[in-house]
């Protein structure tokens, strides 16, 4: 199975689930990452929630938009504002390939407002585009440093 992980990370907490889940999907077949990184973000939080929150986009360096060739396509976030991050937007609004193919969502959030508002946001969006069956699953940013909680949140998900 070639899996791709495609994800956001400000603070490094999406990147670490990211990196768990990598682990256990290596134990399937091939798995790719790729880390969005935007290109006008502003410095100040505030700016970044209110981008976030009227899903803005971002400018975002080339990433390879067509995921035609993996077998299983994951997409990760933190949530802000509501929202996934400008740069998950961006490859959200650009990527193609999707028709038929199970995706993971994940997320990660402070108070977990909104998370839920997010998750079917990107869900929405990627069933649009043709996805296939979603499985998701979000971790709080206090258990970000604990690889078995969330090893235990994949096994819940089914992943």
């Amino acid at each position: 199975m070639k899996s791709v992980i495609i994800y956001y990370s400000y603070s490094g907490n999406t990147r670490k689930v990211a990196d768990v889940l990598s682990a256990g999907l290596m134990q399937k077949g091939e798995v790719e990452k790729i880390e969005l990184a935007s290109l006008d973000e502003p410095v100040s939080f505030f700016s970044q929630a209110h981008r976030a929150f009227f899903r803005r986009r971002a400018r975002i360096k080339p990433a390879g938009f067509d995921l035609s060739s993996y077998d299983l396509v994951c997409f990760g976030t933190p949530v802000w504002a509501f929202a996934p991050a400008p740069a998950m937007n961006t490859y959200l609004d650009e990527c193609s390939g999707l028709k038929g193919k199970p995706v993971v969502l994940f997320t990660t959030y402070g108070s977990g407002t909104g998370n839920q508002r997010c998750m079917n946001y990107m869900q929405s969006v990627l069933t649009r585009k043709g996805a296939g069956q979603f499985k998701r699953f979000s971790v709080q940013q206090f258990k970000v440093n604990n690889p078995e909680f969330i090893n235990a949140v994949l096994k819940g998900a089914g992943i």
